[in-house]
């Protein structure tokens, strides 16, 4: 994890604890009554929690076991991972803390009167749909037929919206980056040329208190176990990561070794560049951080091809199921071949997807060709601007790609802009992590269970 981007400061949570049986002479006693009320409690079948039950009381506001629960089933559901109780029981902890730094954030958004309009959430929502794939409204029904309730995602977006307004304000004059503050970034990159930076992206979790941290470990593990199964990286570490870059799905950027902590340095070192590779749990100040690496280069020395494209994408009526094509499916792909036959120009492309009701983004945006995923830069690296790609038949459609442009680039030259975000990016994490602390202070915060459950 980053120097700047250390853990956010701990707070002391009270812990139940049994006092242990100490002496000899009551151990068999002890022994015989624990045996008797083993055999009590085998007789009797145990309860279901009822979901309405109090976890925690932040300043005066429940937390209840149905918000623990709800939050459970939405890592599951944007995961497409199944949510076993066991993995609910090694969830339970980092949740019930997840939840109540969120439930301090909302409060101090209401205290400072920060309003996040419906239409900021909506349009939250309408873009995770996109990034997906998925039609629009389609998030609403998965959420629904998974037992979710549509208020958990709200909540969740709510409070990561009006927590950046919440930066805005304590950053002030800070929150605008000078050409004199880019300029001496510039000149210090130029300084480290011929160094090695990495492309990582984290899962930051936090430890309470340094002395007993099995849970976060336990938690951390657990993790590691979910994205070795196929949970994708960025929705992982939206949902549990603590540090500010879960705002960006755990994207770093680029950095240097100066950059990270020493333990972090070692391991990336010796990790694969862009095979989706998951570290192992690596001890930092204040927690445990999970590590993916993305890209490595060289400062000065990374020649690439940035290009623009134009996407029709042309859905099916039903999923597709290639021993049974629906006459629908069968027009579709007729339909795609006159695109391909007809279509020369990426205006053409614009106007054809929109027609088509937009279902996915007609323009991407700029894409470094040498980093997009095997399949794409087998078909685009050779496709001549202005032409229509081969069909790419999914479950849910065909999509159509064209190149528009595409120019030479040394990627390792960031722009006035990318170093203007990254200036800001560590402002801000400076910024949540002193006021994270100072919320979890001032704050009453009263549990009434162990965080390892009832």
């Amino acid at each position: 994890m980053r120097l700047r981007s250390l853990a956010l400061a701990c707070c002391s949570l009270a812990a139940l604890t049994v006092p242990a049986i100490a002496g000899a002479p009551y151990a068999q006693a002890a022994t015989r009554h624990t045996s008797s009320a083993a055999t009590q409690q085998t007789a009797t079948p145990a309860q279901p929690e009822p979901d309405d039950m109090i976890l925690a009381v932040i300043n005066s506001i429940p937390l209840t076991k149905r918000d623990v629960d709800n939050r459970g089933k939405l890592f599951a559901l944007s995961t497409g991972l199944p949510l076993t109780p066991d993995l609910m029981a090694r969830l339970r902890p980092q949740i019930i803390r997840q939840l109540i730094d969120e439930r301090l954030r909302t409060q101090e958004i209401l205290s400072r009167h920060i309003n996040v309009p419906p239409e900021q959430i909506a349009g939250a929502i309408t873009n995770i749909e996109r990034r997906n794939g998925m039609p629009e409204g389609t998030l609403r029904e998965h959420l629904a037929q998974d037992g979710v309730s549509l208020t958990t995602l709200i909540d969740q977006i709510r409070v990561q919206i009006g927590w950046i307004q919440v930066l805005r304000q304590e950053l002030g004059a800070r929150s605008r980056v000078s050409a004199q503050d880019i300029a001496q970034r510039q000149a210090a990159l130029k300084r480290e040329e011929g160094r090695t930076e990495y492309e990582l992206a984290e899962i930051f979790v936090k430890v309470e208190d340094p002395r007993h941290d099995q849970e976060e470990l336990d938690f951390t593990n657990t993790v590691i176990q979910e994205l070795r199964k196929g949970a994708p990286f960025p929705i992982v570490a939206a949902q549990f990561s603590q540090s500010q870059t879960a705002l960006d799905g755990g994207a770093m950027g680029w950095v240097q070794e100066d950059e990270l902590d020493p333990a972090v340095v070692q391991v990336v070192r010796q990790m694969p560049v862009g095979v989706g590779a998951i570290s192992n749990p690596i001890k930092v100040p204040g927690g445990y951080v999970i590590i993916t690496l993305n890209g490595k280069r060289v400062i000065g020395h990374e020649m690439g091809h940035l290009i623009t494209i134009r996407q029709v994408f042309l859905s099916f009526d039903t999923p597709l199921d290639p021993q049974h094509i629906t006459p629908q499916q069968e027009s579709t792909l007729q339909k795609a071949m006159q695109v391909i036959q007809n279509t020369h120009s990426c205006t053409e492309m614009e106007a054809l997807n929109k027609a088509e009701g937009e279902k996915r983004p007609t323009d991407p945006g700029e894409m470094p060709l040498e980093r997009l995923n095997p399949q794409m830069q087998s078909l685009l690296a050779d496709l001549p601007e202005g032409k229509v790609s081969r069909p790419l038949v999914s479950r849910d459609g065909i999509d159509l790609l064209m190149v528009c442009t595409k120019k030479e680039k040394n990627f390792s030259n960031r722009s006035p802009s990318e170093i203007a975000d990254q200036l800001m990016n560590e402002r801000v994490e400076q910024a949540a992590r002193q006021l994270d602390s100072d919320l979890h202070r001032r704050a009453i915060i009263d549990k009434h269970i162990k965080l390892k459950g009832v």
